[in-house]
C-alpha cells in the first residue's frame, strides 16, 4: 500500500504544492490538486477525464472555460470567510488568472458524463454545525449531494475545527456497498492556523487516525499545514486541532457508485457517542465562517 499520509513538500513543489492523481494515490477515482498563482500571472489546465472544482483557498481569481468568465472573489484565508467556486467539465480548456495571487484546490473525480461549467455563489453555500460540545466543528457543504447537484461523480466538503476540538468523530467508513454505506476513495487536504487563528502555519498541528477494525490498517498521524492524508478503506476520525490551532480540511470523495453519494457507516465500538450530544450544548464558537466573513 502506498504511503497514505503525505505531508507538505514531499507532492509537488511549491508552485503546484500538491499534484495527486488516482494513479498516484493508487486508486480510481479521486485526485486534488492545489496551484499558486503569482499575482499577475495566467496559467492554462487541460481537465482531461476529469471533473473539477475551482476553490479558492487565499486569493480571486478569473475562470475562463467554454466561453463563460465566471469571477471568484475568493477569500483572504480558509478560516476568513465561505468562498464562491466554479464547477469545470472533463475534457475542458480552463484558463486561470489572478491579479493579485492566489493559492486554489482543483479537488477532482474521473467521470463519464460531461456537464457544463457552473458558477458557486458563497452566499448559496450552506454552513451546518455538527457535533457538541469538544466534538463542535463546522462543515461547509459546497460541493455535497442534495446541495450540489451539478456533477457525476464529484464530491467535496469543507470543514473547519475550533483549537482543542475534535472532528471526523465518532470514527465511520465508506469502503462497502452496503445499507448504511457506498464506496468512496477520500482526501483529507490540511491547513492549520497558527497563533492568530488565520493566517496557515507549519509551526501548528493537528491529529488524523485511520484504521480498519482487524487492525491490518492502523495509521495515527501527526498533521501539519498543507498534509494531505488518503483513506483507501477503513474507519478514519477523529481529526483533532491542538489547542492554539484551529484545524481546516478539504475532503474530496468520489467512488463507483451510480449515484453521488457521501453515505457511510459508524464504528460500532464508537457510535453510541453520538446520542450524547443531544445534551451537550455546541461549541459557541462554531460557525467560524460565513459567505459574509469570519464570526468570531
Amino acid at each position: 500500500m502506498k504511503d497514505l499520509h503525505r505531508p507538505a513538500g514531499t507532492l509537488a513543489d511549491s508552485r503546484d504544492p500538491v499534484l495527486l492523481t488516482p494513479e498516484e494515490a493508487g486508486w480510481n477515482y479521486t485526485g486534488l490538486r492545489v496551484l499558486r498563482l503569482d499575482a499577475g500571472e495566467r496559467r492554462v489546465l487541460e481537465t482531461g477525464e476529469f471533473e473539477a472544482f475551482v476553490l479558492p483557498l487565499a486569493g480571486a481569481c478569473t475562470v475562463r472555460v467554454d466561453g463563460l468568465v465566471f469571477e471568484l472573489a475568493g477569500r483572504d484565508s480558509v478560516f476568513t470567510r465561505v468562498t464562491d467556486f466554479a464547477y469545470v467539465p472533463r475534457d475542458a480548456e480552463v484558463e486561470l488568472f489572478s491579479a493579485g495571487g492566489i493559492d486554489l484546490a482543483l479537488p477532482m473525480a474521473r467521470c463519464v458524463n460531461r456537464l457544463e461549467p457552473k458558477y458557486g455563489p458563497a452566499d448559496e453555500v450552506p454552513v451546518e454545525v455538527r457535533g457538541a460540545g469538544r466534538a463542535t466543528r463546522q462543515v461547509t457543504n459546497f460541493g455535497t449531494p442534495g446541495v450540489w447537484e451539478h456533477a457525476d461523480k464529484l464530491n467535496a466538503c469543507e470543514l473547519i475545527t475550533p483549537d482543542g476540538n475534535w472532528s471526523s468523530y465518532p470514527p465511520h467508513k465508506h469502503d462497502e456497498a452496503s445499507e448504511c454505506e457506498v464506496v468512496n476513495e477520500e482526501i483529507y487536504y490540511f491547513r492549520i492556523a497558527g497563533r492568530d487563528g488565520i493566517t496557515p502555519d507549519r509551526a501548528g498541528f493537528g491529529m488524523h487516525r485511520t484504521y480498519t477494525a482487524d487492525g491490518s490498517l492502523d495509521e495515527n498521524v501527526a498533521v501539519r499545514d498543507g498534509d494531505v492524508f488518503l483513506v483507501p478503506h477503513g474507519y478514519h476520525g477523529p481529526c483533532i486541532a491542538a489547542p492554539g490551532y484551529p484545524m481546516y480540511y478539504l475532503n474530496v470523495l468520489a467512488g463507483p457508485a451510480p449515484e453521488r453519494s457521501m453515505a457511510f457507516c459508524d464504528d460500532p465500538a464508537h457510535a453510541w457517542v453520538r446520542a450524547g450530544w443531544a445534551d451537550e450544548p455546541l461549541d459557541p464558537r462554531c460557525p467560524v465562517t460565513s459567505h459574509e466573513g469570519r464570526l468570531v
